[in-house]
């Protein structure tokens, strides 16, 4: 059963149990007001037969008997009988004996009682005067409360048929209007796939179970999201990351293997292919970290590392890969003796990686000219600027650029995995840092990576 008829199922029980006491309790009430009501009316009827029969005592029977007929109204089955000590009926002109002994008895010994024989209500008064003592019995049948009992019955029962109804759909209604929202989910949770995980669902403006529902389902999906590019992160950058460290080890081998050498060439050869294997080591071990760390990397892997020993050590990297002068570093405002303003807490490899992707993107967008990389410091923090002078972005394209797998390339040299920019924000955000870039197709691409001091 779905949740919205359960609600409904249990709105109308809880209701209708509810209206169900309700108008057991009204038509209980009513029936008991109404029965005290006639027990009263018979009591006043045995005061006033008293006060005709035992009062009256210079008027004869036959003319009480017509001064009651004319003046009372004769209850349904009405039956009055008044008892001697003798347990007798007497005045009336009824000797008929309409009630047992043990009845006039129990009158004497509590002076007054009510009780009902089936139907008949029954009042009894014990009555003193000055010819002896009495009892006065007085029932009847109250038809007309029997009848209105009846009826209020059918009209309570009528009542509770439509209410019953009207909540029951009532219910239902309201159950489907709440839960709209979770039907909307639903929907849009049944359109996710994996070439979308991109997708989340609307969370609404409600400050409700099913917005919190949607908000957690929104954060499970960034994981995911995360995870998932990550996992396509690490095969398209692999190749791409360890070609270089890959290719030096097997052109040191060639050269080592193309002549006889003597001993130092091959030590020095084999240290070479050493120190590539260390960093090739390292790469693949960030790689793989960032890859399990879902971009929530451990703070335990960073270290406090020099900015401007990475920036020296990319320009000689990249100058031995493109040639001399390729990429132009210049340094801003390095302080003297404290050297604490150019420290951050990363993980080099990881940070060089990030380089490593704008600096390359550099290159490759502006077919090999000249690259600029600034490093200033300033009161806020670390600013490195990274500038070309290729085809530029267009501004429509700015904010797509840091999305996975998107690229702007429109020439087969400028081609790539769409992964290097992606990567490259996503290291940097995780050390605390921001990027920006700004674009214009007159003067090239300026990447800003901002470090804030803390």
């Amino acid at each position: 059963m779905k949740i919205k008829d359960r609600l409904a199922l249990y709105f109308t029980l809880i209701s209708t149990i509810t209206l169900l006491c309700v108008l057991s309790v009204t038509y209980f009430t009513f029936k008991k007001v109404m029965e005290s009501e006639f027990f009263d009316r018979l009591t006043d009827r045995t005061m006033v037969t008293a006060k005709l029969y035992l009062k009256a005592d210079e008027i004869s029977n036959e003319a009480l008997n017509q001064v009651r007929t004319e003046y009372l109204e004769r209850l349904n089955g009405e039956v009055i009988r008044i008892y001697n000590d003798r347990n007798s009926a007497a005045f009336i002109g009824d000797d008929q004996q309409f009630w047992s002994s043990q009845t006039i008895d129990k009158v004497r010994e509590m002076g007054k009682i009510r009780f009902k024989e089936g139907e008949r209500q029954v009042v009894g008064i014990f009555y003193k005067d000055n010819q002896g003592d009495f009892v006065i019995l007085a029932s009847a049948i109250d038809q007309s409360t029997a009848i209105r009992v009846q009826t209020l019955l059918k009209v309570m029962t009528g009542v509770f048929i439509v209410i019953f109804l009207s909540l029951l759909l009532s219910g239902r209604w309201i159950a489907k209007r709440i839960l709209s929202p979770l039907d909307v989910f639903i929907n849009q949770v049944k359109l996710i796939k994996s070439n979308n995980l991109h997708f989340r669902v609307e969370e609404g403006t409600n400050k409700d179970e099913i917005t919190l529902l949607a908000q957690n389902f929104n954060n499970l999906m960034e994981h995911l999201e995360h995870s998932f590019i990550l996992q396509k992160t690490f095969v398209a950058n692999a190749s791409h990351e360890l070609r270089t460290p890959v290719t030096r080890m097997i052109i040191g081998a060639e050269i080592a293997l193309s002549k006889i050498r003597q001993r130092d060439d091959y030590e020095k050869a084999l240290h070479s292919v050493l120190e590539d294997a260390e960093k090739l080591e390292n790469i693949i071990n960030a790689l793989f970290n960032l890859a399990q760390a879902d971009l929530e990397y451990s703070s335990s892997l960073s270290r406090q590392i020099r900015i401007d020993e990475l920036i020296w050590q990319l320009q000689e990297e990249w100058n031995q890969r493109k040639g001399p002068n390729q990429l132009l570093v210049e340094m801003k405002n390095l302080p003297m003796t404290d050297e604490t303003p150019l420290i951050i807490s990363a993980n080099p490899t990881l940070l060089q990686i990030a380089l490593d992707n704008i600096i390359g993107n550099a290159f490759k967008f502006s077919d090999n000219q000249p690259v600029n990389c600034i490093l200033e410091i300033v009161s806020e923090g670390i600013i490195l600027t990274i500038s070309d002078k290729g085809v530029g972005i267009a501004e429509d394209k700015l904010k797509e650029i840091f999305k996975p797998f998107y690229s702007s390339s429109h020439k087969i040299e400028h081609a790539g995995n769409g992964m290097g920019l992606y990567m490259a924000n996503k290291i940097i955000t995780l050390f605390n840092g921001k990027i920006t870039v700004t674009s214009s197709k007159a003067s090239g691409t300026t990447f800003r990576i901002e470090f804030h001091s803390f």
